[in-house]
């Protein structure tokens, strides 16, 4: 089974244009693929979490809303209508959290940062059924900006993070939640403690977990084994990489894309990661550097690289990354600039970019990607 993450983290991301321009905009002419402007959230959120149910339609979740708070409420997105429409709303607001689909179609959503302005340990449970959250057990530690990645076996993985404020506090820790029982448990340990990583399930059940920040920007990636239940160094990226995208391929590699590297610059470089190896290698280059863009395979195997922030401008142009050649080309430019957005692939092949923030401001906005 071909597994298939995307972060908020986050998460997660070319086709030919006459020009991409510093911010982002982009003049498309014989793209491949084409934006829309779609329904409207019944509120602004950036850094929310979105997660693809299994009837279609897309849930979400949390973010950072008007005047900067946290808020608990969620969207359901309906593809046939192309409409927003609330659901029943966390018990706890959050934004930073870390989500993914549980095996029975519930969503697992763990962290966050809430209205206190620090992290929390808190955890809920979407029934799409009763369109209701239930709390379930919480986390050993607060944990904002984590990743969640569900393995082979059902359970979820839950990894770093920070537990405070922006400026220290990044975990080495991780821990397993079981949805059988609804208990997390303690698994071992990084080998160097992080937030704003990539998590990426590998075809072997492995974890590749990449990138991220401990008071300086990172490399360092490593591999947790969840047979043993511990954390391995394996090869390096070159370069550190703080917000970057990760998405497997249909061939086993995995994709790493831009971010902030060193002195914090944004970067277009990309590494394509060999789990049978262990190694790294580059490919392709971005036209447009970017960071905390979201990130998303398609169908056909290729990945959609969809805005972010290059330090100055939210962005947005898009780009396709092509496996075969390794190339990145520009595709249509979204609708509106954006980052700290969330996507999720519909079950058509189109992709849904959701929220997320532009001048200073929280997006009520979405729109999608279609290939021609």
């Amino acid at each position: 089974m071909k597994k298939f993450i995307s972060l908020v983290l986050c998460a997660g991301i070319g086709s030919l244009v006459i020009s991409c321009g510093g911010n982002g905009d982009s003049s498309s002419s014989g793209a491949t693929g084409t934006f829309t402007a779609t329904g409207m959230m019944t509120s602004p959120r950036s850094m929310p979490t979105a997660n693809l149910l299994l009837d279609g339609r897309v849930l979400v979740a949390g973010g950072v809303g008007s005047g900067a708070i946290a808020v608990a409420s969620a969207d359901l997105y309906d593809p046939v209508s192309r409409t927003f429409s609330a659901t029943g709303s966390m018990n706890n607001p959050r934004y930073g959290a870390a989500s993914v689909r549980l095996l029975n179609g519930h969503i697992f959503v763990a962290g966050g940062e809430g209205v206190s302005f620090t992290g929390i340990d808190t955890v809920e449970i979407y029934n799409p059924t009763a369109a209701t959250w239930q709390t379930t057990s919480n986390m050993s530690t607060p944990r904002l900006n984590p990743t969640a990645t569900m393995l082979d076996n059902g359970r979820v993985l839950v990894v770093g993070g920070y537990d405070y404020d922006s400026a220290c506090c990044a975990l080495a820790s991780a821990e397993i939640y079981d949805p059988a029982t609804g208990i997390f448990s303690p698994t071992g340990s990084l080998t160097t403690a992080r937030r704003n990583q990539t998590a990426t399930l590998l075809n072997n059940g492995k974890v590749l977990i990449a990138g991220g920040y401990n008071g300086a920007n990172l490399d360092a990636p490593e591999i947790y084994d969840p047979a043993t239940g511990v954390f391995t160094a394996t090869g390096s990226m070159g370069q550190p990489r703080r917000y970057p995208t990760a998405n497997l391929l249909l061939d086993g590699k995995v994709l790493i894309a831009g971010g902030y590297g060193v002195n914090d610059a944004t970067l277009a470089s990309a590494n394509l990661y060999n789990s049978g190896a262990g190694t790294f290698s580059n490919t392709g280059s971005m036209n447009t550097p970017t960071g905390r863009q979201t990130s998303t395979l398609l169908i056909d195997g290729k990945v959609l690289i969809a805005g972010g922030y290059d330090g100055v401008n939210a962005l947005s142009s898009a780009e396709l990354y092509d496996p075969a050649a390794g190339t990145f080309l520009v595709t249509g430019s979204m609708t509106v600039p954006r980052w700290r957005q969330a996507e999720a692939r519909l079950l058509n092949g189109d992709v849904l970019i959701v929220g997320g923030a532009n001048a200073g401001a929280a997006l009520a906005s979405a729109e999608t990607y279609t290939r021609k």
